[in-house]
């Protein structure tokens, strides 16, 4: 479908949709049927690639590859807003992330997963809310994965055959430079557990669009704070992923049934008291960027 195309249909109301955000090789699980490849065009612009849709074991999923197919978009560059616009249009209401991230503690070795449920923001140059052009609001971030949701992932994870640190905080720098050994001392400092460069942008909009929102955090290196083990380099990142590609996948296919059976969860209400702004004067052009995100909350608030 090019980006002028109508834009495909949602699934009905009462059928949950599971997100999966991470490397394209996460949606060859076995069992995966009725695959299609959707291309989307967004008020926010292109996402990273086109969005994959199945179904395994009769649920409905949806796949993307945050840095696109190929790994070509830079972290700095990702389009988080179309990303997480695009799964909300497709359905959506769960999203499971994973990726790579560098251990900033030595009891997190390279190969080990982290189920995280904090962040500390770093980054600089993202563009991480849907809300401004007319338009304010302010989610509650305190808890800023849902709880249910990495509850799910973790114990599939576990069951995988990979061990799981159960919670941890993930520095979000901005990358793509990997940190100075000062800066990794600093995170290591405010008690932080990893860093990455692109997991708190899909948390923070996945909240502002109501969905459920949970992350795999799979360390390949100890970053260079670690002083007696090898810097980080490109080629041992990726001689650890490839070991972790098949946990991760089997994971989401232990996760995604138990995702889908979950129950209604405060994060799909989280806009009936984040709107400030007045649905007077909420512009015309306001309501058809963020029309997708504005109907349930708005209706809600005039019942």
């Amino acid at each position: 479908m090019s980006p002028s195309s109508p834009q495909p249909a949602a699934p009905p109301a009462e059928e949950v949709s599971v997100g999966v955000i991470g490397g394209s090789g996460l949606y060859e699980i076995d069992g995966l049927t009725g695959i299609e490849e959707i291309v989307l065009s967004t008020p926010f612009g292109e996402p990273s690639d086109s969005f994959v849709v199945g179904r395994l074991e009769g649920v409905r999923m949806v796949f993307l590859p945050r840095h696109g197919r190929g790994h070509r978009i830079s972290p700095s560059e990702i389009n988080y807003r179309a990303n997480i616009w695009g799964m909300k249009r497709l359905g959506v209401n769960r999203i499971l992330g994973v990726g790579a991230v560098g251990s900033l503690k030595e009891e997190i070795p390279p190969g080990d997963f982290v189920a995280v449920d904090q962040f500390i923001d770093r980054t600089r140059h993202r563009a991480d809310t849907f809300f401004e052009g007319g338009v304010v609001a302010h989610v509650m971030f305190g808890d800023p994965v849902c709880a249910g949701l990495r509850g799910v992932l973790r114990d599939a994870a576990t069951e995988a055959g990979v061990k799981v640190h159960d919670g941890g905080t993930y520095v979000c720098m901005e990358g793509p430079q990997f940190s100075t050994r000062a800066e990794s001392q600093m995170y290591r400092g405010l008690g932080a557990h990893v860093i990455g460069m692109t997991n708190l942008q899909e948390a923070k909009l996945a909240r502002e669009a109501e969905i459920c929102y949970a992350t795999l955090a799979m360390s390949t290196d100890y970053d260079c704070w670690f002083e007696g083990h090898d810097d980080v380099t490109v080629d041992a990142i990726l001689a650890v992923m490839a070991k972790n590609v098949g946990f991760a996948r089997e994971a989401v296919r232990l996760a995604a049934p138990r995702a889908h059976a979950l129950g209604s969860c405060g994060c799909h209400r989280s806009l009936e008291t984040a709107i400030l702004t007045s649905p007077a004067a909420i512009s015309e052009e306001a309501r058809l960027r963020l029309g997708l995100l504005l109907e349930r909350p708005l209706g809600a608030r005039k019942g």
